[in-house]
């Protein structure tokens, strides 16, 4: 039991590392957090860039914790998708980067659907622990 408890735990936190790498990379370098929505032409910058940090660690922790694990597994998977059409359009590219651009757009739809077994598993199944609440 502790070896699932463990791989548990550990599938956990790489499906939520980019968002905690992220989310402390934008908090510690703010500037750089303003000029990444500035390039996305993404208004008002600082604001946004505050509450992409506050998402992404505080969703993070949700689903690390247990406690909503549904609720920041839906976040993170609503965020990745959003930020993948913002980021990865590729259907408005054509040349050598629209292909990386399609490959990226496909990889974060994935990590969203990881995200929505996340969701669903703790809500169906009310033996885990925090299932739900």
């Amino acid at each position: 039991m502790r070896l699932h408890r463990a791989l548990h735990g550990l599938a956990l936190l790489a499906l939520c590392a980019a968002y905690l790498e992220g989310g402390l990379s934008k908090l510690m370098d703010f500037p750089g957090a303003l000029a990444e929505m500035q390039h996305f032409g993404l208004e008002p910058a600082a604001p946004l860039a505050v509450a992409v940090i506050a998402l992404e660690l505080g969703a993070s922790a949700l689903v690390l914790s247990g406690r909503l694990r549904w609720l920041g597994a839906l976040a993170l998977g609503a965020f990745t998708v959003a930020a993948s059409v913002v980021a990865n359009d590729f259907w408005a590219m054509s040349g050598p980067e629209r292909t990386p651009a399609m490959h990226a757009f496909f990889e974060h739809l994935g990590l969203a659907g990881g995200f929505a077994l996340v969701a669903w598993h703790d809500l169906i199944t009310p033996e885990a622990p925090h299932a739900g609440r």
